[in-house]
């Protein structure tokens, strides 16, 4: 797909992997709409950046845990550009918390953002997707944004491990239902950002960049390079992309 001109939703794009993601897309010429849930300013900070690049951008708030703040994003985006090429579900919760003390509502909120979230994002850009009129082979994209608790065992990441394996399959059966309209594939990232609490300059992440085969940790834009080619590229649906210096090679390093 030609991404110039071309319209992006990133969800939870103000920061952290959403944010590379959005800024790598805004590179490439596409109009970007970023998703935020409470980090207003973050997402005004992310948008200001998006802009100073020459494309449109709109900050746009929503629970993800709400399906009828979901519909209302999805709404203003038709409302602003009156169509969508490329979706990133990227936001997530990261939940850590031992097995015997998950409580109900523990588990529901969780899974509502990391799971039944992006299936509800799908659905809502797939109607958008189809209304537009493209060539049948440069079709649609939407990109999921796992990690390898949804392949391996995270001690302590109960939830959000089951929530990352059912995200990798949705990735599968969405990419089987929508073709050969919209492409769906997942990225996998492995130690790109360190996860809030531990310091990047410290032992204990260069410890885990160690342990990987390519000895080192990585950085968010590993992961933007990869959304840009999983957009760019129109033959490639199904698939789950490892951007993790070789750690799925090896299996957990936690």
């Amino acid at each position: 797909m030609e991404l110039q001109d071309k319209v992006a939703l990133v969800t939870g794009g103000a920061h952290r992997v959403g944010k590379a993601v959005a800024l790598a897309l805004a590179r490439e010429g596409m109009h970007v709409v970023v998703h935020y849930g409470t980090s207003e300013a973050a997402a005004r900070e992310t948008v200001a950046e998006i802009k100073s690049l020459g494309v449109r951008a709109l900050p746009v708030r929503a629970d993800l845990r709400d399906p009828a703040q979901i519909q209302a994003l999805f709404a203003t985006v038709k409302a602003e550009f009156g169509r969508l090429d490329v979706l990133v579900n990227s936001a997530a919760s990261f939940v850590r918390q031992p097995f015997d003390e998950i409580g109900l509502d523990d588990w529901k909120d969780v899974l509502q953002v990391n799971l039944r979230a992006p299936f509800l994002c799908t659905q809502h850009a797939a109607r958008l997707m189809r209304a537009v009129v493209r060539p049948p082979d440069e079709p649609a994209a939407i990109i999921n944004i796992a990690d390898l608790s949804g392949i391996y065992p995270w001690r302590g990441y109960v939830q959000h491990g089951v929530s990352k394996a059912g995200l990798l399959h949705l990735t599968k059966v969405t990419a089987y239902e929508l073709a050969p309209a919209i492409r769906v594939n997942a990225i996998v990232p492995g130690a790109v950002l360190p996860p809030p609490g531990v310091d990047p300059q410290g032992e204990t992440w260069a410890n885990l960049g160690a342990r990987t085969p390519l000895g080192r940790t990585g950085h968010p834009d590993y992961v933007a390079q990869t959304a840009v080619f999983l957009a760019r590229n129109d033959y490639i649906t199904g698939a789950a992309i490892p951007v993790d210096g070789g750690e799925h090679l090896v299996g957990t390093l936690k």
